[in-house]
């Protein structure tokens, strides 16, 4: 065989190969994409996203556009071939694996967590709205978790409110851990709750809960490494009663990053008037009870998706500026750090003043 037909056939063979193991060999990456994105103040799956009931609401018009992102399952495993093609997508993005699904994390973890943000971000979102509006909501300290196998378990359940910690008063969340940890390890402390039973049944006939009962429980040594706090195996969290319903209707989403649109959304449906002036509007964001937007994961896709959809303005967390540098022509990133600067965006948005708005490319 010549050596010039020996050399091309092996090239022509190593390449095959190459191709063979770049398609058959898993790489350590996930891929991102744009997910559905969602007008609040519209339908989906045929039935309003905010459903508002026991108060007067308002007409709206325009978009407030909650955003998504699609992601991998934990379980697939990309090839070289696709890791490669993702990188050099312009509406994809490839990251570690691990940064989807940390610790071997499984997909139902995962999505039994993006569950419970999701719904906390919904409180978050009535909380935020309502008090923009000064309409009071009632707030309590309640048991979020409890650690298997932890001295709480089988005292303690998800939704107990807690009233007192050895009869001092629980204002917040963190004074629960602050009175525990006052205590050794081994110490008995004493809970004043109300059970998470008679609390529902007090919130389903709009009375206040008033059977509490005390439970003794002995404290442990927590588990980090080089401390002795002492622990029972809670978590606390904050619950409310809201002086009137409203729901949110949206199935197959997790995560916390709805919330500050699904604020926006019920503020505008609480209020006279059209907060959007008829416009497109996306935006996300995390939002906690006074008020205060947070970071997400995903921006660059969800901006695409949002621009995809026919969006002129995207509100963006402060935070996440930086990271959303690569904007789609045509969509302006407002950058908001509250409700309160979401709003004032809007206001000139919708009057059509927008050469001073507070974007992510402005100096």
């Amino acid at each position: 065989m010549p050596r010039r037909t020996a050399t091309m056939l092996a090239s022509t063979l190593m390449l095959i190969a190459l191709l063979c193991a770049g398609v058959f060999i898993p790489v350590p990456y996930a891929e991102m994409s744009p997910g559905p994105t969602v007008n609040t103040l519209g339908e989906h799956g045929g039935e309003p996203v905010l459903q508002i009931a026991g108060h007067k609401t308002y007409a709206t018009d325009g978009h407030l556009n909650m955003t998504t992102v699609r992601v991998t399952s934990a379980e697939y495993r990309m090839n070289l071939v696709e890791a490669v093609y993702g990188w050099l997508a312009h509406d994809t993005k490839v990251v570690p694996h691990d940064t989807l699904y940390p610790d071997g994390k499984t997909e139902e973890e995962s999505t039994q967590e993006n569950a419970e943000e999701f719904s906390q971000s919904q409180e978050s979102a009535k909380v935020a709205a309502l008090k923009e509006l000064d309409i009071p909501v009632t707030s309590w300290v309640i048991v979020s978790t409890v650690v298997k196998d932890a001295p709480a378990q089988g005292k303690l359940h998800a939704g107990d409110v807690i009233k007192a910690v050895d009869g001092k008063p629980v204002k917040e969340p963190s004074d629960v851990a602050d009175l525990v940890t006052e205590h050794e390890p081994g110490e008995d402390v004493v809970f004043t709750i109300v059970p998470a039973k008679e609390q529902a049944a007090a919130e389903k006939e709009k009375r206040t809960a008033e059977k509490t009962r005390k439970v003794t429980i002995t404290t442990r040594a927590s588990d980090d490494a080089g401390e002795k706090r002492a622990v029972v195996g809670i978590s606390a969290g904050t619950d409310h009663t809201f002086p009137f319903d409203i729901d949110i209707k949206l199935a197959d989403v997790g995560g916390p990053s709805a919330g500050l649109m699904f604020a926006l959304g019920i503020y505008d449906k609480l209020t006279p008037g059209s907060l959007t002036g008829g416009r497109f509007v996306a935006g996300t964001g995390t939002i906690d009870d006074e008020g205060t937007v947070g970071p997400i994961g995903g921006i660059e896709m969800k901006t695409v998706g949002a621009r995809d959809k026919g969006a002129e303005y995207f509100l963006t967390p402060a935070d996440n500026c930086a990271a959303a540098k690569d904007t789609p022509d045509g969509l302006t990133l407002v950058k908001v750090g509250t409700i309160d600067d979401a709003l004032d965006a809007l206001k000139d948005i919708r009057a059509g003043d927008t050469a001073d708005l507070p974007t992510c490319t402005a100096s």
